[in-house]
């Protein structure tokens, strides 16, 4: 796993994920956002990882995908857990969902690039 692209990558998500909870703790339309807005910033986490892995196979870059949907679905499900927005059981289900879509963002990221074959 390149973890320079599940770093940035990472970083992004945890980013995007944050400002908008930190956003819809105050606002009822954002926050009624939360699912769709949450598992759309995993898999664009997923792509970035796909894009700065370059060398990345598409199972490889679909499992970096996964890992960078996951850690930015924690950490935002969390910060909206600790505000009070969310119930804690939100964040299993919620980080599964956004994991998934990680990972379709990190295959959907490798297509239009050429990647060298699985050994």
């Amino acid at each position: 796993m390149n973890t320079r692209a599940l770093a940035i990558a990472s970083l992004v998500g945890t980013l995007l994920q944050v400002a908008m909870v930190v956003a819809g703790h105050s606002s009822p339309a954002i926050a009624g956002m939360f699912a769709v807005g949450g598992m759309g910033f995993s898999l664009v986490a997923g792509v970035i990882y796909a894009r700065l892995a370059r060398n990345a196979t598409k199972r490889s870059a679909a499992i970096g995908g996964l890992v960078a949907g996951t850690i930015c679905a924690f950490i935002g499900i969390l910060v909206s857990y600790l505000l009070g927005d969310v119930p804690a059981q939100l964040l299993a289900l919620g980080t599964l969902s956004s994991a998934f879509t990680g990972a379709i963002g990190g295959f959907l990221g490798t297509l239009g690039t050429s990647r060298v074959a699985a050994a």
